[in-house]
């Protein structure tokens, strides 16, 4: 008999699903049974915790650029997945979580029965697109409106669950997955007014976020064609590394608002125009944007914030149509952006007077390991080069040190990405209190033999809150958590280990010895 658990499965498969990151329970043996139905047609990956099934499905997401999928039980197992998911939504990241559901026939009604909530859909549905399986022949119609609600426009999270009398029952085949609606092509006079627009500024400043990922090469292109620097946030570093217009600093900092209110026209492409990365020190004078051309994939996007032109379009197919109605002339882009840099850069030892050394560390990784993925939690380094870095992989370098801001994110990514990018290092810089929050997947990795070196920078503590906490004249209090004993601990996880000082040509020296799996480097912060 072939089931609904058993043609679930069939039905990833179909849509391009490879893997599943997922702990099975009681209310999801039928899925498994499809798992296993299906053989090597999908791995099956198990994490430590609910919340490190949804970190991977985020990190392979990210970089394999398809959804990332989590099969977790019925009540805490979808309790503990959805702060992953409300990280995946934050940074537009497709991720489909399919889980449990009790009974059909007890739903409600408030047995105490086992993972029991009041109303399991409706609680997800407040983050994400969230349906109920309730009959075998329209499963295929389900999976189709998951996906659309995760790829079409803005990606994010969406959520299926099935109940457990339902996963057994009989499924006829499913029909061909639908393929997702196109984007609407732009009218031409609306491609005329922008580039009229961009043609007659004598100061073009760009503003790209996490919406240019897989449209690097159209963006450098149509920035060296209007001859302007482009500030790179967050989740778009590495989009331009080392180009004469990059400027891969936060709008946070005072030298690129700057550059960015010296400008006659602003072109701002799939940025949220957020907080975290344009006033991450809450301090406000942002500089004025009503008169900017916004480009996004989603009309609520747009919609939130005031623009000349605001254009509903993907951000590679935009930039590629608009490429040959510029028209190339010098702006001195290249002397703005370096000017930029040198400022931006400067600017950092005046924020914290650590932060020089600590991007330093984080350059000594690129240097030591050209090409490679680093995934990063919410620690001092990696706040360091939110606000100044520049990454030499487009898409190498992403984190939950901005929009949601979710602790103990890193491992799981890390691990997300490490299989999503065979034979490609992956590095995972987190601290030691964010460590604490999710120490059980680097078991995960051991277990999957993946390539992944984990960097501990431990300062015993979370002192970049206590910082923070000081700054406020409040006492600090509650920041100072024991650390791991991170050679035990590694010893314990089967990890190969070693203790680094907080020096960049020790790191380096470190990171170039040969790996053979997973290894967990202590960085010993002064």
């Amino acid at each position: 008999m072939t089931t609904v658990g058993i043609r679930l499965v069939e039905g990833l498969i179909a849509r391009g699903v490879d893997t599943v990151f997922g702990i099975p329970g009681v209310h999801t043996i039928e899925l498994y049974r499809g798992l296993s139905a299906a053989g090597d047609k999908i791995r099956h990956v198990t994490p430590r915790h609910e919340q490190g099934a949804g970190f991977m499905a985020d990190g392979y997401a990210r970089v394999s650029g398809k959804p990332g999928v989590a099969f977790v039980i019925t009540g805490p197992g979808l309790t503990n997945t959805l702060t992953a998911m409300a990280q995946a939504k934050a940074d537009s990241v497709p991720m489909l979580v399919i889980s449990g559901l009790g009974r059909s026939d007890t739903l409600g009604k408030g047995l105490g029965r086992l993972h029991e909530l009041p109303d399991q859909g409706a609680m997800v549905a407040t983050l994400c697109h969230s349906e109920t399986v309730t009959d075998p022949k329209k499963l295929g119609e389900v999976l189709d409106r998951a996906f659309i609600a995760m790829t079409s426009g803005r990606p994010g999270p969406a959520h299926i669950q099935i109940s457990t009398n339902m996963m057994a029952v009989p499924c006829p085949e499913l029909p061909p997955p639908n393929a997702s609606g196109n984007a609407t092509p732009l009218p031409l006079s609306r491609l005329r007014s922008v580039a009229t627009a961009l043609n007659n500024a004598d100061k073009v400043v760009i503003l790209a976020g996490g919406g240019v990922r897989g449209a690097e090469g159209a963006l450098q292109k149509l920035a060296e064609s209007l001859d302007a620097p482009v500030v790179l946030t967050t989740n778009a570093r590495g989009a331009m590394h080392k180009h004469r217009l990059v400027v891969p600093a936060s709008p946070s900092l005072n030298a690129v608002r700057a550059l960015i209110a010296d400008a006659d026209q602003v072109l701002a492409i799939g940025t949220e125009l957020g907080p975290t990365d344009y006033d991450a020190y809450a301090k406000g004078g942002f500089p004025d944007l009503s008169g900017m051309i916004r480009i996004d994939i989603c009309a609520d996007q747009l919609a939130r914030h005031p623009a000349a032109m605001p254009i509903k379009a993907d951000a590679l197919t935009m930039l590629t149509a608009l490429l040959p109605m510029t028209l190339p002339v010098n702006r001195e882009g290249g002397f703005r952006a370096e000017a930029t840099r040198t400022a931006a850069r400067a600017e950092l030892a005046g924020l914290y007077a650590p932060m020089p050394a600590q991007l330093e560390m984080v350059e000594a990784i690129r240097g030591a390991v050209p090409n490679a993925i680093i995934v990063g939690d919410s620690t001092q380094p990696v706040y360091a080069a939110n606000l100044y870095y520049d990454h030499d992989r487009p898409g190498g370098w992403f984190n939950a040190a901005t929009g949601y801001g979710a602790l103990g994110y890193g491992p799981g990514a890390a691990i997300g990405a490490s299989i999503a990018a065979p034979g490609v290092p992956v590095i995972c810089l987190i601290g030691d209190g964010g460590l604490q929050f999710s120490p059980g997947e680097l078991r995960t990795a051991v277990d999957e033999k993946l390539p992944i070196t984990f960097i501990v920078w431990n300062n015993a503590g979370f002192r970049e809150i206590a910082e923070a906490m000081r700054d406020a004249k409040t006492p600090v209090l509650g920041c100072d958590p024991s650390p791991l004993n991170m050679e035990h601990f590694a010893m314990a996880c089967d990890l190969a280990f070693a203790a680094v000082p907080q020096d960049p040509a020790a790191l380096a020296e470190m990171l170039e010895t040969p790996q053979d799996g997973p290894r967990l480097l202590e960085v010993q912060v002064l």
